[in-house]
């Protein structure tokens, strides 16, 4: 237990209690260090670049062509009656926020050590603020997004009204992964070599180039313990009225991100009275 004193008011800090014991309240209380971690984020990220922010249009709109040159024209995968360009830049949306955040996540506690080891603060800040960061390519590419379905002429359903509560999905999808990889991090270093590979082969069993119609029934529970099968198929629902959508499918990633967060909670929860001593 740890006692400082500060402005004449004594502040005791005492070791966490309960299976996840998170205080909402004392992360409530670093709002300001949450925003000025996530400011400084994006600073660095742009910070004596090229053409700075204009990355976030680039990347997602040269691998959307990239995507229908390939898989549209030569492999001809189905895209359910959307054109193809707009099929998977709707897919590129979450998928882009996700690959940033977990590789970003990953690392956050390391890169942060200095702070760690100084100060005391709810360490659950720093993957939120790493992931958090990632928000303002997401805007950017949506932005794109809604021109592109002017572009073709495809205006959102009802099924919009749905829309926040993927992003919602999405970002917890995120974080409940970037929990396990940050405190791993920390125990064993090699895992942040681990994560371009880990990011590559999830974007394959996600359905980011190509529509869930082309795997067969069978394999469909089975597809659906992917999270980000989930976030996706919800996002082409939502902004693009897509047909046949696989409510169970849905069901199941829901299901897997809430007990991922949970479990991952735990693990960060028990390992953070750790990480000043091993980092």
């Amino acid at each position: 237990m740890n006692v400082k004193a500060q402005n004449n008011f004594l502040t005791i800090i005492k070791p966490s209690r309960g299976w996840i014991s998170i205080n909402f309240k004392e992360l409530w209380q670093y709002k300001g260090l949450l925003y000025f971690l996530i400011w400084r984020d994006i600073k660095v990220r742009y910070k004596q670049t090229v053409i700075g922010v204009a990355w976030v249009v680039f990347q997602p709109l040269l691998t959307m062509v990239v995507f229908s040159v390939l898989f549209g024209q030569l492999a001809k995968l189905p895209s359910e009656g959307i054109p193809y360009p707009i099929f998977t830049f709707t897919a590129l949306l979450p998928w882009q926020l996700f690959a940033y955040a977990i590789s970003q996540s990953a690392d956050s506690l390391v890169a942060n050590k200095q702070l760690i080891t100084k100060i005391y603060f709810p360490r659950l800040i720093i993957p939120i603020s790493a992931i958090l960061s990632g928000l303002l390519d997401f805007g950017v590419s949506f932005l794109i997004l809604i021109g592109l379905m002017f572009y073709y002429q495809i205006f959102p359903s009802w099924a919009i009204l749905t829309l926040p509560f993927f992003v919602v999905l999405l970002i917890a999808t995120a974080f409940s992964v970037g929990l396990w990889l940050s405190a791993l991090n920390v125990r064993y270093r090699d895992v942040r070599y681990a994560i371009p590979f880990l990011i590559q082969l999830w974007f394959f069993i996600s359905p980011v180039a190509y529509s869930t119609s082309i795997i067969p029934e069978k394999w469909q529970f089975i597809f659906g313990i992917n999270p980000m099968v989930g976030v996706i198929e919800g996002f082409r629902w939502a902004l693009l009225g897509k047909e046949g959508v696989s409510f169970p499918l849905l069901i199941i990633s829901t299901a897997i991100v809430f007990i991922f967060l949970l479990i991952g909670l735990f693990y960060f929860r028990r390992m953070e009275k750790t990480f000043a001593d091993l980092i």
